[in-house]
């Protein structure tokens, strides 16, 4: 009766570590793999035991049973640490499994030295092999403290994660704490209890199926090989490994679906045998180690659409080579790209109304400034001639980069130039439309045309979300009439408090009227008023001009000499 107690459990523990050898995953901890194997040993050697028929027979037998005690302890502790995510240091480890082989070694040599066991007797009671009236050396003292410093690590491991641990399952600290429990109340159990059995092998056979049962749930809670093992079987990801001399090493079945020609390729041979996998390979492989950022590119075949993301190939904590992740990006791709094909219609038709926004705006501005310019003395055209003039002053500063303003810049100089003398509807006409030469008291009325203008744009713009066109608009209008020297109006403002927008309106308002025909005077040559100009130069105008105007100065003649009778 005894002997079947032993064998059922031998039987039960091998038929455990079979099914652990069936559910057996890659990213088990060793140290599960090496209780599977050493309980079986361990029950084993009970069983032999009490079968044993002279002594030699039982001290081989007890031998083997000193396997479990030696090593099982020390595996489970390693184990409980693992699965309890506490980093246990390599030289403690390495100290752990020097001691259990120097303990099992004394144990090796009960039968020709004392240090294990000074005196023993063997006899049969029954059936049963039974070893007698034992004197125990010093070093099975050093395998009980051994055990017991093995089991105290192992409770305090547990207890530890139970309270400090947020990233430990509670069931599996519960699962790692029921073996260690029965152990213990084994333990009591059998000294204070005569019983005919040891219940060790039962200990050890009950953890087996309680380690089962972690095996079944522990790769759950690794997240990183669990979404590794989901990304390789779940048919939506293909992988293509490589190693660093661009042998091929392999890919799962989803890679093979993408690209059937890798279903030629040899494992270990360059991958250069087929040309439809090589010359994508190799262009990605090359931009990649140029550049770590490139490790992302799209691959179109057959109307489809693949994303493949690149990156090192690791093992462990070597890299070994590249890996090629690649998913099915169509859907995504073509989504984007309607998404990109409607926002460039939609771009295309704001950008449409915009620009007619724009065009009716400028329309009416400039609309608005012929109606002013109709009811002026001059002969008409000024608006039109005084902005080429500015355009022609303009071109030639943007070659140098005057004044460190950029071309958008000058470009709204341009624009807002016809804006410049709107302030004239707010004129009086017996004073606008003046044949002769102002009276101090109409000179006076005329000047404040600048500060109205200055309003009048100031309104118009109001709210345009373009601020420096407006900005650049309203100090046209306001301080097209300042002059260099201070003597300007309508603030008096002396050089560079003068915004270059005016100053250089103020040299093409001066220029056109010079060279224009009036109501009350010819027009003047253009020597006579290149002269005057000039002459001007640091007084009326910023002397800083000076070299464009002799610049623009064939241009501008060349404009002027062009126009009709009606337009000059």
């Amino acid at each position: 009766m005894i002997a079947a107690y032993y064998e059922a459990l031998f039987v039960l523990s091998v038929l455990f570590s079979l099914v652990y050898a069936l559910m057996w995953n890659k990213h088990f901890d060793i140290h599960f793999t090496l209780i599977f194997i050493f309980v079986p040993i361990s029950v084993l050697g009970y069983f032999l035991f009490v079968n044993a028929k002279d002594a030699g027979a039982a001290l081989a037998a007890n031998k083997v049973i000193y396997i479990g005690g030696c090593f099982l302890m020390l595996f489970i502790m390693l184990n409980v640490f693992e699965l309890c995510r506490i980093k246990l240091n390599s030289f403690l480890q390495a100290l752990f499994m020097v001691v259990s082989l120097v303990v099992y070694m004394s144990v090796l040599t009960i039968d020709k030295s004392t240090v294990f066991y000074k005196e023993f007797k063997f006899k049969q009671v029954g059936d049963i092999g039974v070893l007698y009236d034992k004197e125990y050396g010093p070093m099975h003292t050093a395998f009980i403290v051994m055990v017991l410093t093995y089991f105290m690590l192992s409770v305090s491991a547990v207890v530890y994660a139970f309270f400090k641990k947020k990233d430990v399952s509670r069931h599996l600290i519960y699962l790692l704490f029921l073996p260690e429990i029965t152990a213990v109340a084994c333990y009591i159990f059998n000294r204070f209890v005569n019983l005919r059995i040891d219940l060790q092998p039962a200990v050890y056979t009950f953890a087996q199926f309680v380690y089962l049962i972690i095996a079944k749930r522990v790769c759950l809670y690794d997240i990183d090989d669990s979404v590794v093992d989901s990304l390789v079987q779940n048919g939506d990801t293909g992988i293509i490994s490589i190693d660093f001399t661009y042998n091929y090493l392999g890919c799962n079945k989803t890679a093979k679906k993408f690209f059937p020609a890798l279903e030629k390729l040899t494992v270990d041979k360059p991958i250069d045998q087929d040309p439809e996998v090589n010359e994508p390979i190799m262009k990605w492989l090359s931009d990649f180690t140029n550049d770590e950022s490139k490790n992302k590119f799209y691959y179109n075949k057959d109307d489809s659409i693949y994303l493949i993301n690149l990156r090192y190939l690791y093992n462990g904590e070597d890299i070994r080579g590249y890996q090629f992740v690649i998913t099915d990006d169509t859907k995504n791709q073509k989504y984007i790209e309607l998404i990109d094909r409607y926002n460039t219609d939609l771009r295309r038709e704001i950008a449409e109304k915009t620009n007619y926004i724009i065009d009716m705006s400028n329309n009416l501005v400039m609309g608005l400034a012929m109606i002013v310019e109709s009811r002026d003395n001059s002969t008409g055209g000024h608006i039109k001639r005084t902005r080429q003039a500015v355009r022609l002053l303009t071109l030639e500063m943007m070659k140098d980069k005057a004044f460190g303003l950029s071309d958008e810049y000058y470009r709204d100089i341009i624009k807002a130039a016809p804006m410049h003398d709107l302030g004239k509807i707010a004129v009086d006409d017996a004073v606008l439309r003046k044949p002769g030469k102002f009276t101090d008291e109409e000179y006076n009325k005329m000047k404040v045309h600048a500060a109205e203008g200055a309003r009048i744009v100031h309104s118009i713009m109001q709210g345009n979300d373009d601020t420096e066109f407006a900005v650049i608009a309203e100090n046209m209008a306001h301080y097209h009439h300042e002059r260099w020297d201070g003597s300007g109006y309508p603030d008096g403002l002396k050089g560079d408090e003068i915004p270059v927008e005016a100053r250089i309106m103020a040299l093409a308002d001066v220029y056109d009227a010079l060279v224009s025909k009036r109501v009350y005077k010819e027009k003047m040559s253009f020597a006579q008023a290149d002269k005057i100009i000039l002459e001007s130069m640091g007084k009326h105008f910023d002397r800083n001009l000076e070299k464009y105007y002799i610049q623009a100065k064939p241009r501008l003649e060349n404009y002027y000499s062009h126009l009709d009778d009606d337009e000059n």
